[in-house]
């Protein structure tokens, strides 16, 4: 007997699937190619807070998330046996201006407040770090220790590892739905319910990164002209991403990846001629107003919606699982927020 059944095996539907299946429900995962085939599947994994600053609700939403992310994670990967990649690593930016400059003071003070004394978001002089942090013409960075990294398709390894020890069941190809139904589809299902319902509610954004052979250890991620630098636990570092809201071909890599590793060699110095061993492309849920979509399937009844979350779905993932697995089970929506809700984002 089936309890839950969860349709898509990227990081919000195997999330949701876990949650469900450590308050004991039996659960299946049906995803019709492999374990993250979507944008789940990628290479960078930058998990980052957004500023401190205009507070709301989805600012606090994927604050509690990080806040939350290595415990979540440890307890994954230790009922897996797979490794995610987690690390709280922090990230480098550059201040830019001394408008930025003095913004950046504000937000530290701020962050002192919102983060809870949980987390840092310092201004530092460029002179005090190595040649890893990136250049700032102001002389200044920011470094906040909120931020984290993942390795994408470790996490997603390590969840449908963790869903299975826990006595659920992942099923690659076509199966039957049975119990309570999510659908957490990605972009195609950003399509199909824009067409049901006759209105926009979301596309996909294609991405484009890459994977270079550069051993930075555990050293912060690094933000800078529109370009993540992740490094990883095994030796590499990911850049990107691209950006394309129009495409013909969803995972073909072209001159944009190559023409953003000729910016990360400019702008990163400290990566030049490192290797290029891995490329990625594919397509990231976009939801129409840029926040996840969680909440009951409008008029299908035992049905649910767990999509969007375009650029912050790892940081999201863990506190998503779990407010879902509420509402799915408990059908307990509190721990959702307003303007993440079905009938806010339709």
């Amino acid at each position: 007997m089936v309890d839950v059944t969860v349709m898509g095996a990227g990081i919000f539907g195997l999330s949701v699937a876990y949650c469900c299946a450590l308050r004991g429900a039996k659960v299946r995962v049906i995803e019709t190619t492999r374990v993250g085939a979507g944008s789940s599947g990628g290479l960078v994994g930058a998990l980052a807070p957004h500023m401190p600053e205009l507070w709301d609700a989805k600012k606090e939403f994927q604050y509690q998330s990080l806040i939350m992310a290595k415990d979540h994670w440890e307890k994954v990967d230790q009922l897996s046996g797979l490794s995610s990649g987690y690390a709280r690593v922090g990230r480098l930016h550059p201040i830019v201006s001394p408008r930025v400059l003095e913004l950046s003071h504000q937000r530290a003070i701020n962050a002192e407040d919102l983060w809870c004394g949980l987390a840092d978001w310092r201004v530092v002089k460029r002179s005090d770090y190595d040649a890893w942090a990136p250049q700032s013409p102001t002389g200044y960075l920011v470094h906040d220790t909120l931020s984290a990294r993942m390795q994408p398709r470790g996490a997603a390894a390590s969840l449908a590892g963790a869903v299975t020890a826990l006595g659920g069941e992942i099923v690659i190809g076509k199966a039957k739905p049975a119990g309570k139904v999510v659908w957490a589809t990605g972009y195609r299902g950003l399509l199909e319910l824009s067409e049901e319902f006759k209105t926009e509610i979301g596309n996909g954004v294609k991405g484009q990164s890459a994977l270079l052979r550069f051993d930075a250890g555990d050293a912060p991620q690094l933000f800078s002209d529109g370009i993540y630098v992740v490094p990883h636990s095994d030796g590499t570092v990911a850049v990107g991403s691209t950006s394309e809201r129009y495409f013909d071909d969803s995972v073909m890599i072209d001159e944009l990846l190559e023409d953003m590793l000729l910016r990360v060699f400019s702008t990163f110095p400290v990566l030049a001629g490192a290797a290029v061993v891995d490329r990625w492309a594919g397509v990231r849920p976009r939801g129409r107003k840029l926040a996840p979509m969680l909440g009951k399937y409008p008029g299908r009844d035992g049905h649910f919606i767990t999509n969007g979350g375009f650029k912050i779905g790892f940081g999201m993932a863990p506190k998503i699982g779990e407010v879902m697995a509420d509402l799915v089970l408990d059908d307990n929506a509190s721990g959702i927020p307003d303007q993440f809700t079905v009938e806010v984002n339709m």
